[in-house]
């Protein structure tokens, strides 16, 4: 049996949660789509692998975000996995009040959905589900096409590690890291 969410005698504070997440690594991804003529992206930290058949992933994004809307009324995006190169657009993609397309580095893709130029990967992918979870939506997705090396856009070196964030900081991974 699960207890519901509140039910619980008591619960840690806010700033000791957001500790705990800074510290587990995330790879980032940058989700982008087209909504109303324009273009919204942002950066994820939150995209996991829900299941392999179906091919199934998700995010979270907060109900107070300003790309919430655009991602509430999509149907389709596509989630650009970062290249360890890339942290300056990852920081673009993260900051709030800019064009975050203006600096170029992205392609459309035939269907209409912006991908990051060189990231390690992209899946386009439909939307079937949102589910409010506290402040902020857990947007799941069907993944209907992916980068594998033979599509015509510009892709990172088969060299390149993924963009990691861990406590505040971009890392890269590689040999040195290898355990």
């Amino acid at each position: 049996m699960t207890a519901e969410p509140g039910t619980q005698t008591s619960v840690i504070g806010a700033e000791a949660f957001k500790t705990v997440f800074r510290r587990h690594p995330g790879g980032v991804a940058v989700v982008a789509l087209e909504h109303e003529g324009g273009l919204v992206g942002f950066t994820a930290t939150s995209v996991i692998s829900i299941s392999a058949e179906p091919p199934l992933l998700a995010f979270s994004l907060a109900s107070t975000s300003s790309s919430w809307p655009a991602v509430a009324a999509a149907g389709t995006l596509a989630v650009s996995f970062l290249a360890d190169h890339q942290d300056d657009i990852s920081a673009r993609f993260a900051t709030s009040g800019i064009d975050r397309f203006a600096a170029g580095g992205w392609s459309l893709l035939p269907t209409g959905e912006p991908v990051i130029d060189g990231a390690v990967s992209w899946l386009r992918a439909e939307i079937f589900q949102r589910t409010r979870v506290g402040g902020s939506y857990l947007v799941s997705l069907r993944a209907v096409e992916s980068s594998l090396g033979d599509d015509p856009l510009p892709r990172a070196p088969e060299t390149s590690a993924p963009l990691v964030y861990h406590d505040r900081t971009y890392h890269r991974l590689g040999e040195h890291s290898a355990i």
